[in-house]
């Protein structure tokens, strides 16, 4: 091996993968999400986005990979992303347990299945 790279953990490699593999998660979901809601996704704004976008990674972090997969973010209507964002300002507020918090999101969404 070359002596000059730089020494890289698999603990940072891993984070780093995780990091990835979120982000194109959250990607995908908000493109489901902007298609379903159509012209209505306009009226969100770059803040609500970027929080929808932060708490789905929560989400995202938080549920297995196969349930991930199994929830329909195109079906959400405008109300349920009102509702998902009003979960998170509870978290960023710390208002209550992140944990239940994140799992009244799951619900949100696994509602619309």
């Amino acid at each position: 091996m070359n002596d000059r790279r730089r020494d890289v953990t698999d603990e940072e490699i891993g984070m780093r993968t995780f990091q990835i593999r979120k982000a194109r998660a959250v990607e995908r979901a908000m493109e489901r999400m902007r298609q379903g809601l159509q012209s209505e996704w306009s009226l969100l704004s770059l803040a609500e986005v970027e929080a929808l976008g932060w708490i789905l990674g929560e989400l995202w972090a938080y549920v297995a990979r196969a349930e991930w997969e199994d929830l329909h973010f195109s079906k959400l209507k405008t109300e349920d992303l009102r509702q998902i964002l009003g979960h998170a300002r509870e978290i960023a507020n710390h208002e209550r347990n992140s944990v239940d918090i994140l799992q009244d999101v799951y619900k949100v969404v696994l509602s619309k299945g």
